[in-house]
Protein backbone atom coordinates (compact mmCIF):
# COMPACT_ATOMS: atom_id res chain seq x y z
CA UNK A 1 0.00 0.00 0.00
CA UNK A 2 1.90 3.22 -0.85
CA UNK A 3 2.00 6.77 0.94
CA UNK A 4 -1.24 8.00 -0.69
CA UNK A 5 -3.28 5.69 0.08
CA UNK A 6 -2.35 5.68 4.14
CA UNK A 7 -3.29 9.32 3.48
CA UNK A 8 -6.83 8.96 1.83
CA UNK A 9 -7.58 6.43 4.79
CA UNK A 10 -6.51 8.81 7.11
CA UNK A 11 -8.51 11.97 5.59
CA UNK A 12 -11.07 9.54 5.28
CA UNK A 13 -11.23 8.45 8.84
CA UNK A 14 -11.02 12.14 9.83
CA UNK A 15 -13.84 13.31 7.59
CA UNK A 16 -16.26 10.77 9.11
CA UNK A 17 -15.26 11.59 13.02
CA UNK A 18 -15.81 15.60 11.80
CA UNK A 19 -18.96 14.84 10.15
CA UNK A 20 -19.84 12.33 13.42
CA UNK A 21 -19.10 15.20 15.68
CA UNK A 22 -21.38 17.93 13.94
CA UNK A 23 -18.18 19.73 12.37
CA UNK A 24 -19.64 19.49 8.77
CA UNK A 25 -17.23 22.71 7.82
CA UNK A 26 -14.16 20.74 8.63
CA UNK A 27 -15.69 17.19 7.22
CA UNK A 28 -16.48 19.64 3.75
CA UNK A 29 -12.89 21.08 3.52
CA UNK A 30 -11.40 17.08 4.39
CA UNK A 31 -13.25 15.86 1.40
CA UNK A 32 -12.05 18.63 -0.85
CA UNK A 33 -8.69 17.60 0.12
CA UNK A 34 -9.41 13.66 -0.53
CA UNK A 35 -11.00 14.94 -3.72
CA UNK A 36 -7.75 16.59 -5.16
CA UNK A 37 -5.56 13.62 -4.15
CA UNK A 38 -7.73 11.43 -6.10
CA UNK A 39 -6.88 13.46 -8.79
CA UNK A 40 -3.16 13.39 -8.11
CA UNK A 41 -0.46 11.16 -10.52
CA UNK A 42 0.47 8.16 -8.61
CA UNK A 43 4.26 7.36 -8.57
CA UNK A 44 5.62 10.57 -9.32
CA UNK A 45 7.26 12.87 -7.34
CA UNK A 46 3.72 14.54 -6.12
CA UNK A 47 3.30 11.00 -4.04
CA UNK A 48 5.42 12.87 -1.47
CA UNK A 49 2.75 16.07 -1.36
CA UNK A 50 1.30 17.09 2.23
CA UNK A 51 -2.25 17.72 1.56
CA UNK A 52 -2.69 20.01 4.48
CA UNK A 53 -2.92 23.33 2.17
CA UNK A 54 -4.57 22.05 -0.63
CA UNK A 55 -7.92 23.94 -1.27
CA UNK A 56 -10.26 24.47 -4.50
CA UNK A 57 -10.62 27.72 -5.50
CA UNK A 58 -13.74 29.63 -4.55
CA UNK A 59 -16.00 30.54 -7.55
CA UNK A 60 -17.09 33.80 -8.51
CA UNK A 61 -13.16 35.22 -8.50
CA UNK A 62 -12.20 35.80 -11.89
CA UNK A 63 -8.41 37.34 -12.98
CA UNK A 64 -5.09 36.13 -12.39
CA UNK A 65 -4.02 35.51 -8.72
CA UNK A 66 -7.44 34.59 -7.84
CA UNK A 67 -6.67 31.15 -7.00
CA UNK A 68 -4.27 32.56 -4.42
CA UNK A 69 -4.79 32.53 -0.72
CA UNK A 70 -4.52 35.68 1.54
CA UNK A 71 -2.11 35.53 4.60
CA UNK A 72 -3.56 36.50 7.66
CA UNK A 73 -1.31 38.20 10.04
CA UNK A 74 -0.75 36.86 13.93
CA UNK A 75 -3.18 38.39 16.75
CA UNK A 76 -0.44 41.16 17.78
CA UNK A 77 1.42 41.75 15.13
CA UNK A 78 1.76 45.21 13.48
CA UNK A 79 3.21 46.68 10.33
CA UNK A 80 7.06 48.35 11.00
CA UNK A 81 7.24 51.74 10.73
CA UNK A 82 8.29 53.00 7.57
CA UNK A 83 11.50 53.83 6.75
CA UNK A 84 12.65 57.57 6.58
CA UNK A 85 13.95 58.49 2.84
CA UNK A 86 16.49 61.08 4.10
CA UNK A 87 14.52 63.74 3.40
CA UNK A 88 12.89 64.77 6.26
CA UNK A 89 13.62 68.75 7.54
CA UNK A 90 15.49 69.22 4.46
CA UNK A 91 14.33 72.15 2.09
CA UNK A 92 13.61 72.04 -1.61
CA UNK A 93 16.54 74.12 -3.62
CA UNK A 94 15.18 76.84 -6.07
CA UNK A 95 16.18 77.09 -9.33
CA UNK A 96 18.57 80.29 -9.63
CA UNK A 97 16.52 82.78 -11.60
CA UNK A 98 19.74 83.35 -13.64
Amino acid sequence: MGRQDEQLRDLHRAMHDAAAQGDFEQAAQLRDRISLLRGMPVGGPAQDVDPSGLVRQQPGAMGLGTSRGHVKPPPGWTPPKKPDPLTKGRRRRRKDPD
